[in-house]
C-alpha cells in the first residue's frame, strides 16, 4: 500500500515550476528480453548514429483525446534537445505511429512493426494498459525499449527488461482514489467498470483500499462489455443496491454510462467518481452543471501555466487538455539521457541506462536537457528531475514514487485541479 501525503497546491507543483522553466533555455516472462547487447537487435542503430524515437500512441480510436497532449510532450522534448545540438551532433528524429486502442489492435501492431523496421531505439507509449500488453513482446523481442506514459496495469510492473513508464501502476491511483472516497465519507460504493486490463486492475485496488471503511454494494466483481452503447441494464442493477456514491471507470462509454443513470433515475452526480481514463472535458456532451462537484483522479502533478505553454508550442493546435503531456516529455528525456550515457542510440544501450540516468543509482540532481547532458559528458551520474514528479525507476521499472492529482468537476462539467497527493510504489 502506498504512503500518502496531502499536498498543497503551491507546494504539488514547485518542482515542476521549475523544470518547466528550465525546459525554456498478466504478469509477464522476461527471459526473452533480459538482454542488454547491443548486438542482439538487427534494426540497433550503431554507435553515434542519429537517435530515433517512436511514438505509439492515440491518434484514432476511444483515448484519441490523450494524443495530442502525450505527442506534444515528446516533441516538445525533442525540440529542446536538437536546439541544444541533439544527441551526438545529431537531431533526435520523432516517427509517430497511432496506438488506436484495444477495439483494433492491429492498428497498434501495424505501428510497432513499422517503427522497428525504420531502426527506433525506443518508443514512446502506448497510452492503454491493454494496447502495450498487446505489444510488449514484441517491442522487447526486438530489442527496442518502451517506455509509457500513461499505462498504469499492475500486470505490467516488471513485465520486460525493456518496458518502462513514468506513470505510476494502479496502486498508486487506486490508493489515492479509495482515500478521497474514503474521506468524502461515503459509506456504500457501487462501481460500474468496463472489462479491461486497466479497469479492473484499478477497481481491485480502489477495493482493497477501502477495506470495511466502504461497503461496495455493486461492481467488486461484475463488470460490462467494453464495446457495448446500452449500459441501461447496469444502470439499474447498480441503483438497485443503493449506493452513496457511484464509481465510474471507463473510456468513452462513459457519456453513455452517465445518461444510462440519469434515465435510471440516479440524480446527484456530485456523487460520482472519475479515473484518468474518463476524467475528462464534457462540457459538450453534457447538460451544464450535471457533473458539477464530482471527482476524479489523474496521475501527475498538475503542469504549470508555464510548462503548459511549452507543451501547446509544440502541439498542431491549442490543446484543451494537458494530460501525460509532462510524462510524455519525461520519457522522452530519458531515452535520450540513456543513450547520451550509453555512447550510442541502440535500443539495448539504451535500455542499460535507463535506470541510472533516472537517479536509480543516485547521483546530481538535474533539469531538463542541457544541465543534465553537461553532467553526463562530465563523466557525472544523473538523477533527471521529471517534469511529472515521478521518482527514479524501482527494480520493477516502474516509478518509485509519483503524484497523483485530485480534480474536481466545475459548473461547465470541466475537471478543474485541485490538489496533488504523493505515494510512494510499493516494492516488487
Amino acid at each position: 500500500m502506498a504512503r500518502w501525503n496531502t499536498i498543497a497546491r503551491g507546494t504539488a507543483v514547485a518542482a515542476v515550476a521549475t523544470l518547466a522553466l528550465a525546459a525554456c533555455s498478466v504478469e509477464g516472462d522476461s527471459d526473452s528480453s533480459s538482454s542488454a547487447d547491443a548486438s542482439s537487435s538487427d534494426t540497433a542503430a550503431a554507435s553515434g548514429d542519429a537517435l530515433k524515437i517512436g511514438t505509439l500512441l492515440p491518434i484514432t480510436g476511444s483515448l484519441a483525446f490523450l494524443g495530442p497532449p502525450e505527442i506534444a510532450g515528446v516533441h516538445l522534448a525533442a525540440n529542446e534537445i536538437n536546439e541544444a545540438g541533439g544527441v551526438f551532433g545529431q537531431d533526435v528524429e520523432v516517427i509517430d505511429s497511432d496506438s488506436s486502442d484495444t477495439a483494433n489492435p492491429q492498428i497498434a501492431s501495424q505501428s510497432v512493426s513499422d517503427l522497428i523496421a525504420q531502426g527506433v531505439g525506443g518508443i514512446v507509449g502506448a497510452a492503454s494498459s491493454s494496447v502495450s500488453l498487446n505489444v510488449v513482446d514484441d517491442v522487447a523481442a526486438a530489442s527496442v525499449v518502451q517506455i509509457s506514459p500513461a499505462n498504469t496495469s499492475t500486470a505490467l510492473s516488471g513485465y520486460s527488461d525493456f518496458y518502462f513508464r513514468v506513470a505510476p501502476p494502479d496502486t498508486v491511483q487506486g490508493n489515492a482514489l479509495a482515500n478521497v472516497i474514503m474521506d468524502d465519507g461515503i459509506e456504500n460504493l457501487g462501481i460500474l467498470v468496463f472489462e479491461d486490463d486497466y479497469g479492473t486492475s484499478l477497481r481491485d485496488v480502489v477495493v482493497d483500499t477501502l477495506g470495511d471503511t466502504v461497503n461496495v454494494t455493486y461492481g467488486a466483481t461484475e463488470t460490462f462489455d467494453p464495446t457495448a452503447t446500452n449500459f441501461s441494464a447496469e444502470a439499474q442493477a447498480v441503483m438497485a443496491t443503493n449506493p452513496d456514491a457511484i464509481l465510474i471507470i471507463a473510456f468513452e462509454q462513459t457519456v453513455q454510462v452517465i445518461k444510462a443513470l440519469q434515465t435510471a433515475g440516479w440524480e446527484d452526480f456530485s456523487q460520482t467518481y472519475y479515473t484518468d481514463g474518463n476524467t475528462a472535458d464534457y462540457s459538450e456532451d453534457l447538460d451544464a452543471g450535471l457533473l458539477e462537484g464530482a471527482k476524479g483522479t489523474i496521475p501527475g502533478a498538475n503542469p504549470t501555466t508555464e510548462f503548459q505553454d511549452l507543451l501547446n508550442s509544440a502541439a498542431d493546435e491549442p490543446l484543451d487538455s494537458f494530460s501525460y503531456g509532462a510524462e510524455s516529455y519525461d520519457s522522452t528525456m530519458l531515452l535520450a539521457l540513456a543513450a547520451l550515457k550509453g555512447g550510442d542510440s541502440s535500443g539495448a544501450t539504451i535500455q542499460a541506462n535507463m535506470a541510472a540516468v533516472s537517479g536509480a543509482n543516485g547521483g546530481t540532481e538535474c533539469t531538463g536537457w542541457v544541465e543534465c547532458s553537461d553532467l553526463i559528458n562530465a563523466g557525472e551520474e544523473i538523477a533527471y528531475q521529471a517534469v511529472s514528479g515521478s521518482g527514479a525507476f524501482n527494480d520493477a521499472n516502474d516509478p518509485s514514487s509519483a503524484y497523483i492529482g485530485v480534480y474536481e468537476f466545475d459548473a461547465d462539467n470541466v475537471p478543474v485541479w485541485q490538489e496533488a497527493v504523493y505515494g510512494e510504489v510499493p516494492a516488487a
